[in-house]
């Protein structure tokens, strides 16, 4: 058998066997990696792993190829360069992409570490993972012997063409990235829009807004909308809000002793329902001589929004029940005719 024949199987083995290879390698790399970030506090080498674990076969099939390029028979003029310029694009973007990742992950780490009041957005994370793939693209086209000066000089001049074609795209780019830098609204933050959309915000894309609505239903609200919208944010300044729940008691009732059961009443269902606060002192109210009762108002606090919704629900039932059985009436409404003798 010639040699010729020997390097051809040899290359192909290699090219066959590095994938499955580099894969078995990357298993026990990461193993341990994670042996030995069991030994340590930080997060960063859980990230490390993350990457390599993800990266690391590819690695090793690039690896592969490149061996087998040299066992095998020269490939012929423009084929060549070609293959080994492929080679040094799939290695440079993959190092940008595993760069990115690594990025992207340690900037959480770091947001959630030292509770740094930025938002943990998609548009964050698409921006900076685009900026180093664009720098890797970059490093892929000077070691390819092209020239970036010309590509920098048709981008400048093809920004003012871009930016007249997505005119609408880039004023919604602009409006999240300054909802973002503006930190008035949050991921998980719950707000309501002056148009009468409101939820809790999932995330702040490049073009949209997703808010989940309590009907379990996602809100599409674009970002230059959300940024020229009144907006109530129910977290801020802190997620806790008042109840406030209108009341009328007939106008034989004894005041104070309705405020009195009210307020007991109140304050059992606070420390007993799941989203109340329990050290929150309920309040009452009388402001109204109604048509046919004296009306008043129970404010309430919840620990956030949604909860609300149960927090009155319960607290009407064990109201209601209560007026009951001390004999306190919640009149209907109801008009009292006086008829002159004539």
């Amino acid at each position: 058998m010639n040699t010729e024949l020997w390097r051809w199987i040899g290359g192909a083995a290699v090219v066959v066997l590095s994938w499955p290879v580099g894969r078995l390698i990357a298993r026990l790399v990461c193993a341990m990696i994670s042996r030995w970030s069991e030994q340590t506090e930080t997060k960063v080498d859980d990230i490390i792993t993350a990457v390599f674990k993800k990266h690391l076969a590819f690695w090793f099939f690039l690896a592969g190829l490149y061996l087998a390029s040299h066992l095998l028979p020269a490939i012929p003029g423009r084929a060549g360069a070609i293959f080994h310029k492929g080679l040094l694009a799939g290695w440079i973007l993959s190092i940008a992409l595993a760069v990115s990742e690594f990025t992207i992950e340690g900037l959480r780490l770091y947001i959630g570490t030292n509770n740094i009041d930025l938002p943990k957005t998609s548009l964050l994370e698409n921006i900076l993972r685009l900026a180093i793939v664009g720098l890797g693209i970059l490093m892929l086209l000077s070691n390819l012997g092209i020239s970036i000066t010309p590509v920098l000089t048709a981008l400048g001049v093809g920004s003012l063409a871009v930016a007249l074609a997505f005119q609408d795209t880039l004023t919604n780019l602009f409006a999240g990235l300054y909802t973002i830098i503006n930190r008035q609204i949050h991921v998980g933050d719950f707000i309501e829009l002056d148009s009468g959309e409101k939820g809790e915000v999932l995330d702040i894309g490049w073009r949209t807004t997703r808010l989940k609505a309590l009907a379990n239903n996602v809100i599409l609200v674009a970002n230059s909308k959300l940024a020229s919208a009144i907006v109530t944010n129910y977290n801020e300044p802190s997620p806790d809000l008042a109840v406030l729940i209108g009341l009328g008691v007939s106008y034989d009732s004894d005041l104070a002793k309705v405020e009195a059961v009210t307020v007991e009443t109140a304050r059992e269902v606070l420390k007993s329902v799941p989203g109340g606060v329990p050290d929150y002192e309920p309040l009452v109210r009388f402001h109204t001589f109604g048509e046919s009762s004296v009306d008043f108002t129970v404010v309430l606090k919840a620990k956030t929004f949604v909860d609300q919704y149960l927090l009155k629900h319960e607290f009407v039932k064990k109201l209601h029940a209560r007026y009951a059985k001390e004999g306190i009436e919640i009149p209907f409404p109801q008009r009292v005719l006086h008829q002159s003798k004539s």
